[in-house]
């Protein structure tokens, strides 16, 4: 069973700055990549930005190059994203998402539950 740890979210004015966490855990896996995607109602969920491999080697949305940064402590199984120049449009929950494989399981993609970041004044 694959367990999330995620945190950070929370209410920031525009232009503001948050940071969220997210630690994943189970029982002898392996973790390929680890990122975050967001998603508002009505809408589907959107990557917000992925390291995509052990060099780290790191994709964004468009939307926010430049503002946000992902980044990992890989011994931890921790991936965190740092978010500056917040705007009202990155209102959404974000998810925490790693592709993981489990011996006798396979290989999926994993959820956290999400974090609800709101950027308002």
């Amino acid at each position: 069973q694959v367990q999330f740890v995620e945190s950070g979210g929370g209410l920031v004015q525009p232009g503001g700055s948050l940071r969220l966490s997210c630690s994943v855990s189970a029982n002898n896996f392996e973790i390929h990549q680890m990122g975050w995607y967001r998603q508002v109602p009505g809408k589907q969920r959107e990557l917000v930005a992925l390291i995509i491999d052990a060099a780290g080697n790191t994709n964004y949305a468009d939307s926010v190059k430049g503002r946000f940064t992902i980044s990992e402590h890989s011994a931890k199984n921790t991936v965190y994203l740092a978010m500056n120049s917040l705007k009202p449009e990155d209102t959404a929950v974000y998810y925490c998402n790693a592709l993981i494989t489990i011996p006798g399981i396979g290989q999926h993609d994993y959820w956290g539950q999400g974090t609800q970041v709101t950027v308002s004044s």
